[in-house]
């Protein structure tokens, strides 16, 4: 080969080669500086709490600090457009709740980005099971007791849904209506509080919402949970039967993935999925989940991308419903 030649090639390979490099050196000394974490709900909210439990362990992991960036509001549009705009260099994370990618992209169709397409997964941080729960004063104590006295009685139970529209609660107590048949009304609430403070005071017999948001109600005798709308039984409430037992298939779970905006690096996506599994495989991480009535799964990139997509099929139809019926 002549030399000339030889020399064109190796002055190209020099040329090129820090470009292939560079990613892999990234990737391998990520992060070299704090790491943020977008989550769409106020401080103080289950969300928020899960959150500062993961970013506290990553700061651990990385020797890096990893801050919580609270941006409520808008339906989550002002978190999503925040995580999709950042820089996609592996320094802005998002966690999102099933709503930013069930609910939002059906109800805001004039959004100017489109988070299935501006977000990748990184992976599946947990899932809350919702419970469907009455007050004691109502005098039933299964799910069929209560569908049974909805048809005896019409429009005499009323269901405090979560609002906003889209919510998992909201579309949980419409699928609940449409398949059980019951005879219940629903009321729309803002929030978790103003809700309880109604059951408490009997303007609202029952609710359909996540366990955090009521374990002390239920601790202390001021509400009684039929079921939990969960694929099987809970390893800690193994004497609360499902939804599904009593509706074929019903399933009602609320989740959180972590995901980074789209042209993120594929290498630092693997990195921070394989180290997201170490902290999620941490007992002492898998504890405080645990008491949050938060549960863990394994899930790759890929797998936590079918999952949405599943997620999102489920859904459709009933949001599509609500948006008919509301309109």
């Amino acid at each position: 080969m002549p030399r000339a030649l030889i020399s064109i090639m190796f002055a190209l390979l020099l040329l090129f080669s820090p470009v292939v490099a560079a990613p892999i050196a990234q990737a391998t000394d990520f992060p070299t500086r704090p790491v943020k974490i977008i989550v769409q709900t106020p401080a103080g909210t289950a969300p928020d709490v899960i959150c500062r439990l993961l970013a506290e362990q990553f700061a651990k992991l990385w020797g890096q600090q990893v801050l919580v960036l609270n941006q409520p509001g808008g339906g989550g549009t002002i978190a999503a457009r925040a995580a999709v705009t950042a820089m996609p260099d592996g320094y802005t994370i998002f966690m999102p709740a099933t709503s930013i990618f069930v609910s939002m992209p059906e109800l805001y169709r004039d959004l100017s980005f489109d988070v299935s397409r501006d977000l990748v997964p990184i992976g599946f941080v947990g899932e809350q099971p919702l419970a469907l729960a009455v007050s004691p004063s109502l005098g039933v104590n299964s799910l069929q007791e209560l569908i049974a006295l909805s048809r005896q009685q019409p429009a005499t139970i009323n269901l405090a849904t979560i609002m906003p529209v889209g919510s998992l609660p909201n579309l949980a107590g419409e699928l609940f209506r449409a398949r059980s048949g019951a005879q219940i009304t629903s009321i729309p609430y803002p929030g978790t509080a103003e809700a309880v403070s109604d059951l408490l005071s009997g303007r609202v017999q029952m609710i359909i919402e996540s366990l955090p948001g009521l374990t002390g109600l239920v601790s202390d005798g001021k509400l009684k949970i039929l079921a939990f709308a969960s694929p099987k039984r809970l390893p800690n409430f193994t004497d609360v039967p499902t939804v599904a037992e009593r509706i074929p298939d019903f399933a009602a779970v609320g989740w959180f993935v972590l995901a980074a905006p789209a042209r993120t690096d594929s290498a630092i996506i693997s990195k921070q999925a394989r180290d997201l599994e170490t902290v999620l495989t941490r007992p002492e991480f898998q504890k405080r989940l645990l008491e949050l009535a938060t549960y863990t799964r394994l899930m790759t990139p890929e797998e936590t991308g079918a999952f949405i997509r599943s997620e999102q099929l489920i859904w459709k139809s009933v949001l599509m419903e609500i948006i008919t019926r509301t309109r």
